[in-house]
């Protein structure tokens, strides 16, 4: 494969909606990607928290190719053991009581918000239909679930938008309390707001919002696209919480590739949910369920504690990086904030050139590493970022390299 040419294809035939870095990816495995030259690249992006289990993990690809050449979509007027299966294991992992699947985050969040609206109007009537998100929030980019999303940068071009959504800034209480109106249905939350910059929610802020949505009987949904599935070093980040929402929804990592989604729900959600209230042509699709299922019986009790011992060690060496300010987020969802004047963008192109593959999140760099890396490769990547960081030079004019 020709990178060259792969680029000026892709750039003559492809929509130009992403920043694209000028890399041709040919194939991976485990921990690293390859371009077509051979060049070996530490992934500590997974396809912005994808592939949790890496490139081609052999359970994970054993599980897809067999059901691939044994059934590869069939419709949801039928059964499939592989929907079933995987929605059974989620239900034991979450707590929660039913699944409905779709193919994407964006899909999730938006089927979670026709759950809330359709419980809600059921139980009090049409007029108690608002959705309040979080200030610097991201939900996807549907119309509803861009409309859900808390930066006004991104709804620029767009409208008109949905109705009845509103905004609360974060970890302010008394804002809270007096959004929380009659009207409202449900408060979408992240907890830790990926997009946003890597940012946990305070602990406090968010029992006391559970609380009050528990005694008025507003769903409490909580966005886990990124933070779900391990990432976080519990299968959900509520778990650090100890929250039990009545609606998760669940994507990227819960595939292991493959586009999947999933909006998970209390039983008195889905109750409210019948025949023809929902859809997907390609959601429950048995290929990605089969994948999905090789996910989660893969993260058993010691796939998570080397999760955790290395989302520790990581944080720390960060930590002692030059120019680092802060590390935030939780678990192998890491967020960098650098001195002022240091720009990330131009931080994760340097780690490129240098063989190693991040991400950025408004002003910081961003990691998602596979879940299965081990203790090498977190000295690996932070010995790229103190090469990379401790070398840049500070000038009047910002940061160069």
């Amino acid at each position: 494969m020709n990178a060259e040419k792969v680029i000026k294809r892709d750039n003559k035939y492809v929509m130009h909606t992403y920043a694209r870095s000028p890399l041709v990816i040919e194939r991976g495995q485990g921990m690293f990607a390859y371009d077509p030259e051979g060049n070996a690249y530490l992934d500590f992006t997974s396809g912005i928290g994808v592939n949790a289990l890496g490139f081609a993990h052999p359970a994970w690809v054993e599980a897809v190719t067999q059901q691939a050449g044994k059934l590869q979509h069939i419709s949801n007027l039928y059964y499939t053991g592989p929907c079933g299966k995987l929605a059974k294991k989620i239900c034991q992992r979450t707590g929660l009581d039913k699944v409905f699947f779709g193919n994407s985050g964006a899909e999730a969040n938006e089927g979670a918000i026709k759950c809330a609206r359709k419980y809600s109007v059921t139980h009090y009537g049409p007029n108690r239909n608002k959705v309040v998100s979080l200030v610097n929030s991201f939900h996807g980019r549907t119309l509803a679930t861009l409309t859900a999303t808390g930066q006004d940068v991104f709804h620029h071009d767009f409208g008109p938008f949905p109705e009845n959504f509103a905004y609360l800034p974060v970890n302010d209480l008394e804002a809270l309390q007096a959004a929380l109106d009659p009207t409202v249905c449900a408060v979408m939350i992240e907890l830790v707001q990926g997009e946003g910059g890597v940012v946990a929610l305070d602990a406090g802020y968010v029992h006391a919002l559970a609380d009050l949505c528990a005694k008025r009987d507003i769903l409490l949904i909580v966005d886990e696209v990124q933070t779900g599935v391990g990432r976080t070093g519990t299968f959900l980040a509520c778990e650090h919480y100890g929250l039990h929402p009545d609606i998760v929804t669940l994507a990227k990592g819960l595939g292991g590739g493959l586009p999947i989604g999933a909006v998970v729900v209390s039983e008195k959600v889905a109750e409210t949910m019948g025949p023809g209230s929902h859809g997907s042509t390609f959601g429950g699709n048995p290929v990605a369920c089969a994948g999905g299922c090789a996910v989660l019986d893969t993260m058993d009790q010691e796939f998570m504690e080397n999760v955790n011992a290395c989302a520790v060690a990581l944080r720390e060496g960060l930590a002692k990086l030059p120019h680092v300010v802060e590390v935030s987020g939780l678990g192998l969802m890491v967020g960098i904030s650098l001195e002022p004047g240091i720009n990330a963008a131009e931080v994760r192109a340097a780690c490129e050139k240098e063989g190693l593959l991040v991400l950025t999140a408004k002003t910081r760099l961003r990691l998602l590493p596979p879940l299965i890396l081990r203790r090498g490769d977190v000295d690996a990547a932070l010995d790229v970022l103190y090469k990379v960081l401790s070398g840049w030079q500070m000038t009047d004019r910002g940061a160069q390299a």
